[in-house]
């Protein structure tokens, strides 16, 4: 699965989020923070990534989730490492 096609399937997602300022979805990239540039509550990161999980068919373990960074490369990484993983 290519980076771009996960970024593109995280935004689907943001724009689920009610939190989340639909105009700032446009200008997604790898170094987003969701926190700083988007204004997600720290909180919404673990819905986030409960919606990737069923997004991309993955399942992060508790550890992963722990350490994910609040950038939108942190996430993708993430998904990337578990697909790998198998």
């Amino acid at each position: 699965m290519e980076r771009q096609e996960i970024i593109d399937g995280l935004v689907e997602i943001l724009k689920t989020i009610r939190t989340i300022d639909p105009q700032k979805l446009g200008d997604i990239t790898e170094d987003t923070d969701f926190i700083a540039d988007l204004n997600t509550p720290s909180t919404e990161l673990i819905n986030i990534a409960a919606k990737a999980e069923q997004k991309f068919d993955v399942e992060f373990d508790d550890d992963d989730i722990d350490d994910l960074g609040s950038k939108v490369k942190d996430i993708v990484d993430l998904i990337i490492k578990v697909k790998e993983r198998g």
